[in-house]
């Protein structure tokens, strides 16, 4: 499977045969899409106040394959959305399928109404219709449209939106690429979650073996023999991975290794979207360092970084100065490390750069267990090996009187329902974490030690001053729960077909929520409608943002002002976690009219 993604460093004969192939399939693709882009036009494919939008049935091709897929106006990914601040726009969405779609605007401050969410904020599209959303356009920056209906994003509905400053910025960079990050498969999507409700772990290929551990790799006996009596996998980092996935830089494969210009020597804006179903993505350009400058949309103090993690529906703008004279890769490595999204920046078009090779994939620590608060120095989580079978045993999962290991009154059994009074019994609980931690100063599953400068949440602050710095009224805690066995996944315990009441909030009433991740697997948590500051020290000038990754095992705090009346979507944006469950409505109701 490596060899899938490492594209020859040489271009050569057989590189110029393949060429052909790729600038004819490049050719059908959206304009900012196409190999050797010198950068977003400055006349867009669609702008105006008025836009056509046709989703349709229609073929793709990646790597020399074809496969079905639904896009708009007849590209997949669907074509490059560029609006201003301040205006207000229509778009008209045709619905050409046979079933119901929708579009949903990711990030963007829009009505209730005109947020695109079947079954929450509007009907759907009927099959062969048109509906029409219209809305003022109330901020600048990175964004990204979908579908919200079943799994038809997996299947490349779904494209980017870039939305220029109301008085344009002097110092912005003359030059900028969308590097829409994404993941493919040629199963179809209902398929792929046929087999994770059938078999836990289906496409992970990255198990431990014995000649793993003969050769003295991964995790040594004593503690397998743990983590097996817990009948957790400590290799499950990913869901769905490269057994199924290509992974897409604005829709090429690694081996159509689409192609962004530079003249050396010039600042370029990377506006990065991953617009994956089911990937967390390390993006790093070796031997060019990164500052970010925007997270979600909205402008940061500038912070440089080697790498960076993006969770699902997450967007980042970076500034990279490439001096040299030669091609940079642009890596986006899975987090399990399975494949990777490959992409060139060059100076000229048919320049190329040897790909580096899959770095070992990770393996999940006792802090991911949620163990956290046995943390020793600061660092990881104390290692399992580090524990006796005895001190493992009593973290096994069972009822919550099991025999736990105790650390002062608290007992640290993995199903110990004390310590989460806010959750239902249910199926959807597997594990509840007994000591979750949080982990926003960490730089995401399996990067703490590769050696360089990595982006955590921590570093991010708001270049502007918080638009709400009032103190929370109230004070909110969600638990992340989930049955890896059974693939059902859940707030609270509780699927959305569960679901009896809403979060419900009064209009601009200020809470602190805080998530906890009672999982071993990072769940990008998207609100629609607001933004929300993460409470990670910066004051007034936390960092804002829509979707926020809860690492595993793992706590997130935020603060919120409900200023958005309606019903609005709230859920992991994990397609097949949604799918199965991962999702719940928020109500911000007018003041007078009192809250649940």
């Amino acid at each position: 499977m490596t060899s899938d993604h490492d594209p020859a460093a040489r271009f050569g004969r057989r590189d110029l045969l393949r060429a052909g192939g790729v600038l004819a399939a490049s050719a059908c693709a959206p304009a900012w899409a196409q190999s050797g882009s010198a950068g977003i036009a400055p006349r867009p494919e669609l702008s105006g106040s008025d836009i056509h939008l046709r989703i349709a049935h229609q073929m793709m091709t990646i790597d020399g394959r074809q496969s079905h897929a639904i896009g708009i106006n007849g590209s997949a990914p669907a074509p490059l959305i560029r609006l201003r601040e301040g205006q207000t726009v229509r778009l008209h969405v045709e619905n050409a399928l046979d079933e119901e779609s929708s579009i949903h605007w990711h990030g963007l401050l829009v009505p209730f109404h005109m947020d695109g969410v079947p079954g929450v904020s509007f009907p759907g599209i009927a099959p062969r219709s048109t509906f029409t959303y219209e809305f003022p356009v109330k901020q600048a920056g990175t964004y990204w449209y979908h579908s919200h209906s079943g799994l038809q994003e997996q299947m490349g509905l779904y494209g980017p939106i870039v939305i220029d400053p109301a008085t344009p910025d002097a110092a912005a960079p003359a030059r900028e690429h969308v590097i829409l990050l994404s993941d493919h498969s040629q199963l179809h999507p209902h398929t792929i979650f046929r087999k994770l409700k059938q078999q836990g772990g289906y496409f992970n290929y990255q198990k431990q073996t014995l000649a793993g551990l003969l050769a003295g790799r991964d995790q040594p006996a004593g503690e397998r023999r743990a983590w097996g009596k817990m009948r957790m996998d400590p290799a499950d980092i990913a869901d769905v991975t490269a057994a199924t996935y290509t992974y897409l830089v604005n829709g090429h494969g690694p081996r159509d290794q689409w192609t962004g210009l530079f003249a050396p020597g010039e600042r370029v804006r990377l506006r990065l979207v991953n617009a994956s179903a089911m990937t967390t993505f390390n993006v790093r350009l070796p031997g060019l360092a990164m500052t970010v400058v925007a997270a979600d949309g909205l402008a940061l103090r500038p912070v440089t970084v080697d790498e960076l993690q993006i969770a699902v529906a997450e967007t980042y703008d970076v500034i990279v100065t490439p001096d040299d004279d030669r091609a940079y890769a642009l890596v986006a490595e899975s987090v399990d490390r399975s494949g990777m999204a490959l992409a060139t920046l060059a100076p000229r078009v048919g320049m190329r750069t040897a790909a580096p090779p899959l770095r070992p994939r990770p393996l999940a620590t006792m802090k991911d267990m949620g163990m956290g608060a046995m943390a020793m120095g600061g660092g990881e989580a104390t290692p399992a090996h580090d524990m006796t079978d005895h001190d493992m045993a009593g973290h096994q999962m069972g009822g919550h009187a099991a025999a736990g290991h105790e650390m002062g009154a608290m007992n640290h059994s993995m199903r110990d329902f004390a310590n989460a009074p806010e959750v239902k019994r249910s199926p959807t609980v597997q594990t509840i974490a007994p000591m979750p931690v949080d982990r926003t100063g960490e730089p995401g599953q399996g990067l703490a030690d590769v050696g360089h400068r990595v982006l955590t949440y921590r570093d991010l602050v708001a270049a502007a001053r918080n638009p709400d710095v009032r103190a929370p009224d109230r004070a909110l805690r969600i638990h992340l729960t989930g049955n890896m066995e059974r693939y059902m996944w859940a707030f609270d315990g509780e699927k959305l077909n569960e679901v009896t009441a809403p979060f419900a909030f009064l209009e601009n009433e200020r809470v602190r929520v805080t998530l906890v991740n009672d999982t071993m697997m990072g769940h990008p948590i998207h609100l629609h409608g607001h933004y929300f500051e993460l409470v990670t020290g910066h004051g007034e000038h936390a960092p804002r943002k829509h979707t926020v990754q809860v690492q595993p095992g793992g706590t997130v705090t935020f603060d919120l002002t409900a200023d958005a009346v309606g019903d609005w979507a709230f859920h992991c944006h994990m397609l097949y976690h949604m799918h199965a469950g991962m999702m719940q409505v928020v109500t911000v109701r007018p003041r007078g009219e009192g809250a649940a």
